[in-house]
C-alpha cells in the first residue's frame, strides 16, 4: 500500500487520499520511499496475557520512527470489556498539524485491564495506532488497526462472573492499580472479596466484621457508617490498629488484611428498639491489582438475639429508590407514569417537528369524520408498533449483555446520518420540491414514498424515532420499571407510552367536539405546510451537529454530500414523472450515489483528542469520583449526551447558568460530567447502577459519604440548590 505524503493526509477521508495522489504527486525521489518499512515492521506489536485481568502490549519502534500517544485506541470484541489503558508519558512537543502531542521512540508498553463475559474463551480486541517517519522522507502512516485474538489465562473467567447487583466491569478496571505484592488470580467479585457481617453484643454495642481473601485489604479512612431511621442515635467506632500503607492516591493510610473486627458503640436513647438498620460504605483493593469502587452494604441487626447479619449490596441511591429497585413500583403505577410521559412527550422540542406533519393531515380532514378517524388510527398503529419494536429490541440486547438504554440508538453515527437525510427529504416534500402523494396529509409518507394509510403509519414511526432522544417527566420511572420487569410487563409499558404520544390525535379523530375546535381547511394550508418545513430543516441541522460530536468533520462532510445527492435525487424524481425510462434510470443512479457517502460514514472512526475541557467541569471517571469522595468533596454528577434534548434543555436552563457556577463555588462542590454521546461502557455501568434507562441522569454525592441522591430528569434551579446545599452540610 502506497504511503501518503504529509501528516495532513492521515486526517483526510479515503476519497480525498485518492484525489490528492492524482493531483499532487509527491516530488520526493522514488528511492526515498522505497526504503521505508511496512507499518507492522516499523512498529512491531506483541501481546502478553499471562496476568489474569490485565493485557500487556509492547511496541518495538524502529530507529527514526515514532508513535503518537494520543492516536492509540483499543476496542474489545464480543464478550470483552476493556478498562482504561495505562500508558507512560511520552515526549512532549508541538506538532504542525495535530498541535501539542506526546510521542514514543524506540519502544513503549501499555497495560489494559479487562473483564470477560461468562463463557468467553478468547480475548479478542482491535488495537489502532499511528506513527511517522521523522527524517527524509518525512511521512506519516495512515491509522493502522491490528486485530488480536489471544488465549485467556486459566483463571481469567473468575473476573467475568458478575453477581446480582454488582456492576464491576469497566468501572472496576478504571479505578487503577496499586503497587505492592501481587495477589494471585483475577479480581474477585466485590461480594466475595469483601464479606461484611454485623451482630449485636449488647443493646448499645455492635460488632462489625470484614473478611477478605489473602491478598485483599480494606481502607480504614474510606469507611463510613450510617443508621437508617434512627434520629438521635450516633455511632462511635473503635478501630483496631491496622497496617501502615503508602497509597498512590491517598498517601499514607491504614489498611486491614485478612479480617478486621470493629466494635461500635451506639450512643443515644434506643427507646425500646429491638432492631437497627445499618448501612456501611467502604472501599478496598486487591494488593498489587485493581481497586474497587465504593461499596455499600445494608444490614438489619437484631439487638436481642445476637444473630449475625450478612450485608446485602446496597447501591448508592436515594432511600426511596433503594427500597426495592425499579420493581418497587407496581405495574399499574408504571402504566400510569408511561401514559403521562407519552402525553408530555408531545410537547418536547424533539417531537414537535414531526407532529407538524400530523397536524396538517388532521386539519386537512376537515369535516370528514371517517378520514379523521383513519388518520388517527393508522398514526397510532405506527406509534405503537415502533414503541414495541424499539423497546423489545433494547430489552433483548440488554439481556444479551449489551449496555443499551433509552435513546442509545442515536449513538450509532449511521443512524444519525440517515435520520438527517430523512428529515431533509420530509422538509423538501413540505416545501414542494417533491410530492409523494396527492394530499397534504401524506407528506409523512415520504419515509416510504407511499400514500394513504401508509403515510399516516410511517408518520407515527418517524415520531417515535425522533422522540427517542427525549426523556419527558414521568417517563424515567416507567422506563426504569420496564427495563427490569418481565418481558410482557415491559411490553405493556412501552405500548402505554405510545398510547400517550398518540392520544391527542386519537381524541381529535374520535371526539367530534374537539374536532370542531380546529380551523377549517383552505388555501392558507399550503402556506402553513411550507412554513412547517423549516422545523424539519432545523432538525436535520441538529442531527448533523450531533454527528460532528460523534465522528468529527469527516463524518459531517460525508453526510452533507449524501444530503446534496438526496436533494438532487428528489428533484430529478419530480422532473422524471412525465419523462421516459432513461430519466427514471437516472433517478436510480442518483439514489445509489447517495448511499456511497453513507457507506463511508459507517466506517469513520471516532476522532482522537478532540474533546475540549469545559471550564469548571471534571470529566467523569470512577477513579476520580472515588478520589473526590474520599477527600470529603460534594460532587454533582451529570450524565448527558449531545443527542439528548432534555439534557440540553437542562443545561440551558440550569447547569449552564452563572447562578449554578456560583452555587458550586458556595458549596465547594465539583461538577462532574459524563458524555454518553458515543458508546461508553463505564457510563453505561453507572446508569445501570442507578436503574436509569438512559440520560439524563443527575446524582449528587454528599460531603461526608453515604449514598448519592438521584435527581429528577427535568431540573429546576431550586431543586439543584437544595440538593447541593444538603450535600455540603
Amino acid at each position: 500500500m502506497r504511503l501518503i505524503t504529509g501528516r495532513l493526509a492521515a486526517r483526510l477521508p479515503a476519497l480525498a487520499f485518492l484525489l490528492l495522489g492524482l493531483l499532487c504527486a509527491a516530488p520526493a525521489p522514488a528511492q526515498d520511499t522505497d526504503n521505508l518499512l511496512p507499518v507492522t515492521e516499523a512498529y512491531k506489536l506483541s501481546a502478553d496475557t499471562a496476568t489474569p485481568g490485565m493485557l500487556k502490549l509492547h511496541w518495538t519502534i524502529a530507529p527514526d520512527y515514532y508513535l503518537y500517544r494520543g492516536r492509540m485506541k483499543f476496542k474489545g470484541g464480543d464478550g470483552v470489556t476493556l478498562g482504561e489503558a495505562q500508558l507512560p508519558d511520552g515526549e512532549k512537543h508541538h506538532d504542525e498539524y495535530l498541535g501539542d502531542v506526546e510521542t514514543y521512540h524506540h519502544g513503549v508498553d501499555a497495560s489494559i485491564p479487562y473483564s470477560v463475559a461468562a463463557g468467553t474463551t478468547r480475548l479478542q480486541l482491535s488495537v489502532q495506532y499511528q506513527g511517522c517517519h521523522e527524517v527524509d522522507p518525512k511521512i506519516c502512516y495512515p491509522p493502522h488497526t491490528e486485530k488480536l485474538d489471544l488465549p485467556l489465562p486459566a483463571s481469567a473467567g473468575v473476573a467475568a462472573t458478575p453477581t446480582t447487583g454488582n456492576a464491576l466491569g469497566a468501572a472496576l478496571s478504571q479505578l487503577g492499580s496499586r503497587t505492592g505484592t501481587a495477589a494471585a488470580g483475577a479480581p474477585l467479585p466485590a461480594e466475595q472479596a469483601f464479606r461484611f457481617e454485623a451482630l449485636a453484643q449488647g443493646p448499645q454495642q455492635l460488632l462489625l466484621r470484614w473478611t477478605m481473601p489473602k491478598g485483599y485489604y480494606l481502607y480504614r479512612d474510606q469507611t463510613t457508617l450510617k443508621l437508617g431511621d434512627a434520629a438521635g442515635l450516633t455511632l462511635k467506632p473503635a478501630w483496631p490498629a491496622g497496617t501502615a500503607h503508602r497509597d498512590e492516591h491517598y498517601g499514607d493510610v491504614t489498611v486491614y488484611f485478612d479480617q478486621v473486627e470493629l466494635p461500635v458503640t451506639v450512643e443515644g436513647d434506643l427507646a425500646g428498639r429491638r432492631q437497627l438498620a445499618l448501612q456501611a460504605s467502604f472501599q478496598g483493593c486487591q494488593d498489587g491489582g485493581l481497586c474497587y469502587p465504593l461499596m455499600t452494604r445494608a444490614v438489619d441487626i437484631d439487638l436481642g438475639s445476637g444473630a449475625v447479619a450478612s450485608g446485602a449490596v446496597a447501591p448508592e441511591m436515594p432511600p426511596a429508590d433503594l427500597a426495592g429497585g425499579p420493581l418497587q413500583v407496581s405495574l399499574v403505577a408504571a402504566l400510569l407514569l408511561a401514559l403521562g410521559g407519552g402525553l408530555v412527550l408531545n410537547l418536547m422540542p424533539c417531537v414537535l417537528p414531526v407532529l407538524s406533519i400530523k397536524a396538517v393531515s388532521v386539519l386537512e380532514s376537515g369535516e370528514n369524520r371517517a378520514t379523521a378517524r383513519r388518520h388517527a388510527l393508522f398514526y397510532t398503529a405506527g406509534v405503537l408498533c415502533s414503541f414495541a419494536t424499539l423497546g423489545l429490541g433494547i430489552l433483548a440486547l440488554r439481556a444479551a449483555g449489551h449496555a443499551l438504554g433509552w435513546g442509545s440508538q442515536l449513538q450509532q453515527p449511521l443512524l444519525v446520518g440517515a435520520l438527517a437525510c430523512v428529515m431533509l427529504a420530509v422538509g423538501l416534500s413540505m416545501s414542494g420540491v417533491v410530492q409523494f402523494g396527492a394530499s397534504l396529509g401524506n407528506t409523512g409518507a415520504g419515509l416510504a414514498a407511499r400514500s394513504g394509510p401508509a403515510g399516516d403509519f410511517f408518520t407515527g414511526v418517524l415520531a417515535v424515532v425522533v422522540a427517542s432522544p427525549c426523556t419527558a417527566p414521568f417517563m424515567g420511572g416507567a422506563l426504569a420499571y420496564a427495563f427490569a420487569a418481565p418481558m410482557l410487563s415491559a411490553l405493556l409499558v412501552f405500548l402505554m407510552l405510545g398510547v400517550g404520544l398518540a392520544l391527542p390525535f386519537l381524541a381529535v379523530g374520535f371526539v367530534p367536539a374537539l374536532a370542531r375546535l380546529l380551523p377549517k381547511p383552505g388555501r392558507w394550508m399550503e402556506t402553513l405546510k411550507q412554513v412547517l418545513a423549516f422545523p424539519m430543516y432545523l432538525t436535520a441541522a441538529w442531527l448533523v451537529w450531533v454527528l460532528a460530536n460523534q465522528r468529527g468533520a469527516d463524518a459531517v462532510g460525508l453526510v452533507l454530500v449524501a444530503m446534496v445527492l438526496l436533494a438532487m435525487t428528489l428533484w430529478w424524481f419530480e422532473r422524471s414523472r412525465s419523462r421516459g425510462a432513461p430519466s427514471k434510470l437516472m433517478v436510480a443512479v442518483l439514489a445509489l450515489a447517495t448511499l456511497v457517502p453513507m457507506y463511508l460514514l459507517a466506517h469513520v472512526p471516532p476522532p482522537s483528542n478532540t474533546a475540549v475541557a469545559e471550564e469548571g467541569v471534571v470529566a467523569y471517571s470512577p477513579q476520580k469520583l472515588a478520589e473526590l469522595r474520599a477527600a470529603g468533596t460534594p460532587v454533582f454528577v451529570d450524565m448527558t449526551a449531545d443527542w439528548c434534548v432534555t439534557c440540553k434543555a437542562n443545561e440551558h436552563a440550569v447547569l449552564g447558568t452563572q447562578a449554578f457556577r456560583d452555587l458550586l463555588q458556595r458549596t465547594g462542590a465539583v461538577y462532574m460530567k459524563g458524555d454518553w454521546t458515543d458508546v461508553n461502557p463505564t457510563i453505561s455501568e453507572f446508569l445501570q447502577a442507578y436503574h436509569s434507562p438512559g440520560v439524563p441522569l443527575y446524582v449528587v454525592f454528599p460531603k461526608h459519604g453515604g449514598p448519592g441522591r438521584k435527581l429528577s430528569t427535568v431540573l429546576t434551579a431550586a431543586l439543584v440548590e437544595q440538593a447541593l446545599t444538603e450535600a455540603a452540610r
